[in-house]
């Protein structure tokens, strides 16, 4: 593969090569790594893109306000990439992907890349390889970013770490302003959106918003926030009513953080996250080495008849696991 050739065609904005770079880069063969490793470091670094966060339950309409959003973005003359993350099944590993499916408008849009990828056994909410999916659509000149999260609950704050701001979207009726404290999710939230609030569900929908508006207010104050953040805002992707409310927000804010200064900041804070994770990970696949799980198991099975402490038996497996120091001329 010419990765050289692949980087020039990805920031050309070519989206058949934007999507083969990101096959590349979830890919898990060790020569894949490499050149993916490679292609990053050839793409443009003087592109930044508003990367936004995005989750809510299943169920909540995180697909049709992404749509509706998305297509209101691309009439305004802006480059929208999704990367949208689907569950895996922990049985057979497959995931349906079917987000183009559910985004059928705004796949058709030239304007608009639909990325559907599976959460695998990586948890947090996205991908394993989401963060490079993200530095390839920033080269490839998109303006906005949205990361949609598996939605599954409160452990989705990994997406905080790739965003520059974070939505969370709810349904109507999602429980009173004691439930919004208890949700762990809502530290990291930026804006609440409290989706569906049309027809019958909107005096539900009135009635969460104002639950919310009084649940944040009993939040601890966050240093990157300006005084009306975070903020609860009710949104309805169906009738799309609210959706230009909620960008003047977003672009409100992001100039703010910019201002101030935390938009640098945060992002610094983000790469040195990613960096230890990059560390962590390396580690890990260290055990998956055959000299390292014929060690696990045997050592294992001299803790399970009794013969070693767990301890003991762990610590003598890092020990055989670290390579010997040499002496430095």
């Amino acid at each position: 593969m010419d990765i050289a050739d692949l980087a020039k065609r990805v920031a050309g904005g070519e989206r058949r090569a934007l999507a083969r770079a990101i096959t590349l880069v979830e890919s898990a063969r060790a020569d894949h790594k490499e050149q993916a490793a490679a292609l990053l470091d050839a793409m443009p670094k003087d592109r930044q893109a508003l990367r936004i966060g995005l989750s809510g339950t299943p169920g909540v309409g995180k697909s049709t306000f992404i749509e509706s959003f998305g297509m209101m973005l691309v009439g305004q003359g802006l480059k929208v990439a999704v990367l949208a993350v689907d569950p895996s099944s922990t049985r057979s590993g497959g995931s349906i992907l079917g987000d183009k499916t559910r985004m059928d408008r705004l796949s058709r849009e030239a304007d608009a890349f639909i990325r559907p990828s599976p959460s695998q056994t990586h948890l947090g909410g996205v991908a394993r390889r989401s963060r490079e999916a993200v530095a390839l659509c920033e080269g490839a000149g998109f303006d906005v970013i949205l990361i949609e999260t598996v939605g599954v609950g409160q452990s989705e704050t990994v997406v905080a770490q790739m965003a520059d701001i974070f939505l969370l979207l709810l349904a109507p009726a999602g429980g009173d302003e004691l439930q919004g404290v208890k949700r762990g999710i809502m530290e990291i939230a930026d804006i609440i959106l409290i989706n569906k609030a049309d027809g019958d569900l909107k005096a539900a929908a009135t009635r969460t918003c104002a639950d919310y508006t009084g649940a944040l207010r009993l939040l601890r104050k966050r240093e990157q926030d300006p005084q009306e953040f975070p903020k609860a805002m009710m949104v309805s992707a169906l009738q799309e009513n609210g959706l230009q409310e909620v960008w003047t927000d977003l672009t409100g804010l992001r100039d703010w953080r910019h201002a101030q200064g935390f938009w640098a900041a945060t992002r610094a804070n983000q790469a040195r996250y990613w960096f230890e994770e990059d560390v962590k990970n390396a580690l890990l696949a260290q055990l998956q080495t055959p000299g390292a799980r014929q060690a696990l198991a045997r050592l294992g099975a001299e803790v399970a008849a009794g013969e070693k402490a767990p301890g003991t038996a762990a610590q003598e497996f890092l020990e055989d696991l670290q390579p010997p120091v040499t002496a430095k001329p």
